[in-house]
Order: C-alpha cells, then structure tokens, then sequence
C-alpha cells in the first residue's frame, strides 16, 4: 500500500469535502466528506453498500479524487475493519450531522479507505 504526503494528508484533514470519482476518468464524480485517521483517508456511503458511488469504488478499486483543484489517482479497498476513533473523527469534523450521515450500521459498512496509487 502507498502512502499518502505530509502534505496531501494536510490538505484531506483540512478540506470539508472532496470529489470521488470511480473507475475511468469519463464520467462524473460525488461530493462527498472524508476523515483522516492514522494516516488512512476514509469515506463512507450514508445509504450503505447499496449507493451507487460505493459499488463502482468496490467493482473499479481505482479512480481519482479532487480537492482545491489537486487531483489525485487513488485506489479504494472495501470490506475492511474501521480502525478504531473513525467515528469520532468524523465527529469532530463534521459535527451533529456526522450521526445522520456516516454512523449508521448501513454507513459503517460502506466503509473505503482511499490511498494514493501506486
């Protein structure tokens, strides 16, 4: 596993939101929020496994992200354990509405770490 800059972890901690894109470069992407825990970027699906953005990061496991105009090749891996204080970093991050979006059982399990491509 690649891992990601002292900088581009900077810039994911400090931005609110990024833009994921799945797969190939052609189509389009989400907006989406994100949380840095132990050097590992994540994101997760508030309608669970089911979302559409989840299963083409599942299916595709690369694309790309953009944030502030830095665009990034990446690749996603699903299935995994959450590592431990993930919901309070989004806590902390996103506040309240942390709870409603990314705490739920369904969330949970659309957990994707996304890393920096090789």
């Amino acid at each position: 596993m690649t891992t990601w800059t002292p900088e581009d972890l900077a810039l994911l901690a400090a931005g609110y939101s990024l833009v994921l894109t799945a797969g190939d470069r052609g189509g389009p992407g989400v907006e989406i929020g994100m949380a840095v825990v132990d050097g590992g970027v994540y994101v997760r699906a508030y309608r669970g496994v089911r979302s559409r953005w989840y299963r083409a990061a599942r299916d595709h496991g690369h694309g790309r992200i953009e944030l502030g105009g830095v665009i990034r090749d990446v690749s996603f891996a699903t299935g995994l354990e959450p590592p431990a204080g993930l919901d309070a970093a989004f806590a902390g991050k996103y506040g309240p509405v942390s709870d409603a979006l990314v705490a739920s059982p369904e969330a949970r399990a659309a957990t994707v770490r996304i890393d920096p491509a090789a």
